[in-house]
């Protein structure tokens, strides 16, 4: 169930910034922004709670889509997107470079454990 959740925030998240047109200055993701990202969202209790909650969303993304329901999961979706922003920049950034991560091993192992310790804060 951890990997849909994942896969599930990232495909919400990767789809609008996708959708943007890109510049061509956006750095790539490099190796240890995951973890930069798992460092400024478990320190702060506000967006560590923000992360929980789009986490739960993905959930009832995931049961809507189940029922074929599009106008709640767009909804959802929408939600969000406006979360996303309270995370900070680096997150975004991460998220705009799913591409990147997806495309590269190492990036993708990475990812998925920093997720994972971010999973575990939810599960407290």
């Amino acid at each position: 169930m951890t990997v849909k959740v994942v896969v599930a925030i990232l495909l919400i998240a990767a789809v609008p910034a996708y959708a943007q047109a890109q510049s061509p200055s956006v750095p790539r993701v490099s190796k240890g922004d995951a973890q930069k990202v798992v460092t400024i969202i478990s320190g702060d209790k506000a967006k560590t709670q923000t992360y929980c909650d789009m986490k739960k969303l993905a959930l009832q993304i995931e049961e809507a889509h189940k029922k074929k329901d599009g106008k709640t999961v767009n909804e959802l979706s929408q939600k969000i997107e406006i979360l996303e922003k309270t995370l900070g920049p680096e997150y975004l950034a991460l998220i705009d470079g799913y591409q990147d991560i997806a495309r590269d091993d190492q990036l993708g192992a990475e990812f998925m454990s920093a997720t994972a310790a971010l999973y575990k804060l939810c599960t407290k």
